[in-house]
């Protein structure tokens, strides 16, 4: 008897964990789901929540999102089941941390279509990588948006930069990698001398916002440091919070992030709901091209500078565009993660990288 209620206990948490609130129209069966682990931080997730309720409100698709607390493969596949047992035809997931989640789930339920953001289905050792035929993975082309971040901020005369990433994972490395390559075309561009441009460059190993990142951002503005990018997720509030208390300035990624704080001089953004929103449409209208990878750069509007809300005093929407359409021309080559296996070994001549361990 007692294992009978143990096991109830534990199959009524795992089903409470995996659940979250519903979204669309309360009937029976949702179909599209959003496994999340949350769909209120006014950014990547958040984003992703909208481009599906957009869609789904537009046509009348019923759907919901089922929330996961935790980073366990088994906690999401508990939550893709019970969303395939309450009618999901198209299962959506935000963010690295659902590849190895959706590499089991879409050769278990061949009958529903994946879509995977900012990922690619991966076995969870990052050596065996499979997209079937009923999931499409969409990554951005993060190295072009930060390139914009960082050849803008040089042009607007800063030259003490830093960059604070979360994790090391690829979207974060492409970010910066792309950051300190448009800070160095910048100042060839200005014709500035060797080593111009000081970047502090590290992964604190997280995306929380906490004191101890709060400090580390702090302690850079204490020693110079003018700007910090911060492709950190969570920690980037506490980036924000540190350039308030410490005359700085902040570089948002992902949205726009000029609602934050007065201190987000601009943000590297990904029209993640967009993205989104036309991928749910390519299940409906016959379009879903499963089995491959997209990324979504500068050569179909993807990612950018919101220049409408960034307070840029000298770097003009003219200079924006014209960098703009030689990345959409490719006339400027910007490596990323799986070109060069370091920042270090990035080829600069007018920046400096301090890497700070």
């Amino acid at each position: 008897m007692n294992k009978f209620f143990t096991f109830l206990t534990i199959t009524v948490f795992l089903y409470a964990v995996a659940c979250g609130d519903i979204g669309g129209e309360d009937s029976v069966g949702y179909e599209i789901a959003v496994i999340v682990r949350n769909i209120d931080d006014k950014s990547f997730n958040q984003s992703t929540w909208k481009g599906v309720k957009d869609y789904a409100e537009h046509y009348g698709i019923s759907y919901k999102y089922y929330k996961v607390s935790d980073k366990n493969v088994e906690l999401t596949l508990n939550a893709i089941d019970i969303a395939v047992r309450m009618g999901a035809k198209l299962i959506v997931t935000p963010g690295h941390i659902f590849e190895t989640a959706i590499y089991k789930a879409q050769d278990i339920y061949t009958n529903v279509h994946f879509i995977l953001i900012d990922g690619k289905p991966q076995d969870g050792t990052y050596t065996d990588y499979k997209i079937a035929k009923n999931t499409i993975s969409l990554l951005y082309a993060e190295e072009e948006a930060g390139f914009l971040a960082g050849y803008a901020i040089v042009k607007e005369g800063y030259t003490n930069l830093g960059v604070i990433g979360g994790m090391a994972v690829p979207p974060v490395i492409r970010f910066g990698y792309g950051f300190v390559q448009g800070a160095e075309f910048a100042a060839n561009e200005l014709k500035m001398p060797d080593r111009s441009i000081k970047i502090n460059y590290t992964y604190v190993g997280n995306f929380d916002d906490n004191d101890e990142n709060e400090e580390l951002a702090s302690s850079w503005y204490r020693n110079g440091v003018q700007v910090i990018f911060a492709p950190a997720g969570g920690a980037g509030k506490s980036v924000i919070r540190a350039a308030e208390n410490n005359g700085g300035l902040v570089v948002g990624i992902d949205v726009d992030q000029s609602f934050e704080s007065p201190t987000v001089i601009t943000s590297a953004i990904k029209l993640i709901r967009e993205s989104v929103y036309n991928a749910v449409a390519s299940y409906y209208n016959g379009t879903f091209t499963g089995g491959k990878t997209t990324v979504l750069g500068t050569q179909v509007k993807r990612v950018g500078l919101p220049m409408n809300t960034s307070k840029f005093k000298v770097f003009k929407q003219y200079d924006y565009d014209i960098i703009y359409d030689s990345l959409v021309k490719k006339t400027i080559k910007v490596l990323k993660d799986t070109d060069v296996e370091s920042v270090d070994k990035l080829p600069l001549n007018l920046v400096k990288i301090t890497y700070v361990n």
